[in-house]
């Protein structure tokens, strides 16, 4: 993962209370937010994670941008208590644009990833507009559709999804069906989690499972095994962030060390602290005349 800045917008509306995904659409969701919550902030140490709701009255935002799963936890803790009413889709993506919009690191990219599992009161027409809105702000917009999945919703979300994406690959559009298998161990192997260009998660493994390929570049199909490729992919970007950060550290000493070397008869380093040449205009305007 690079460096992110995500708002998680989780549906709280009446149809979460539903028990077709294990144990509930609202629990399924917040297990599925919390693994998004690890991979962005594991993937790179200064990416930040945001949260709210968008259905009861109306969205409400739970956590600000943060780096505190804690954070996250109480939010989603708090909201089990507010499931209610319809999902207010487009005005939770414009208030999480907002949150967006206000973070302190602005190169992070801007990234929101909505749970669907209600009815989408919204007409198509009106989420095109958005998906325009979000493509001119450089928002990169994810949707994890499940629960409610007939056609008309379908349909919406594939509509805003081709607007937004254009000619790149940056908000996908996710379908979960129910079954015996979690939320979140769905989600892992989708280009949610895996990233750009990531596969979908169709289709077997292409020969022999344990060999890395240009289709699966840690040798594991993520459609097979998606937790294993999902640890392998965290496991590199840790090692990498690690070997960057010791690099910095040694570019770091070798300054220093620089400009504390003195050479024979000189009286000051060859660098001074701004990093100019040492010795005073007064030495080097001495002429030798002896």
């Amino acid at each position: 993962m690079g460096l992110e800045a995500v708002m998680l917008v989780v549906d709280n509306s009446e149809s979460s209370r539903n028990g077709d995904y294990t144990p509930t659409r609202y629990d399924a969701q917040c297990d599925a937010a919390n693994i998004i919550f690890q991979n962005v902030v594991q993937g790179n140490a200064e990416s930040s994670v945001g949260l709210m709701s968008m259905g009861g009255k109306g969205p409400e935002v739970l956590a600000t941008l943060t780096s505190d799963q804690g954070k996250i936890l109480e939010g989603l803790h708090q909201t089990k208590k507010k499931i209610r009413g319809s999902a207010h889709l487009s005005t939770g993506i414009q208030i999480a644009s907002l949150a967006l919009k206000h973070r302190q690191n602005k190169s992070q990219r801007a990234r929101i990833i909505v749970f669907v599992c209600s009815p989408i009161q919204e007409d198509e027409k009106e989420l095109v507009v958005l998906a325009r809105k979000m493509k001119k702000f450089s928002i990169s917009v994810d949707f994890v559709l499940f629960g409610d999945m007939d056609e008309e919703n379908q349909a919406k979300l594939e509509a805003f999804n081709r607007e937004i994406k254009g000619t790149t690959d940056s908000s996908h559009l996710v379908v979960i069906p129910p079954s015996s298998k979690l939320l979140s161990d769905q989600l892992v192997s989708t280009p949610i989690m895996l990233g750009e260009g990531a596969a979908s998660g169709a289709g077997g493994a292409g020969g022999d499972v344990g060999a890395a390929s240009d289709d699966f570049p840690f040798g594991v199909d993520p459609s097979q095994d998606p937790e294993l490729a999902l640890a392998l992919r965290m496991s590199m970007e840790e090692e990498k962030a690690r070997q960057e950060k010791r690099a910095r550290e040694e570019a770091e000493a070798n300054k220093d060390t620089l400009e504390s070397v003195k050479e024979e008869g000189e009286s000051a380093p060859l660098l001074d602290k701004d990093g100019q040449p040492g010795g005073s205009k007064k030495d080097d305007d001495k002429m030798d005349t002896s």
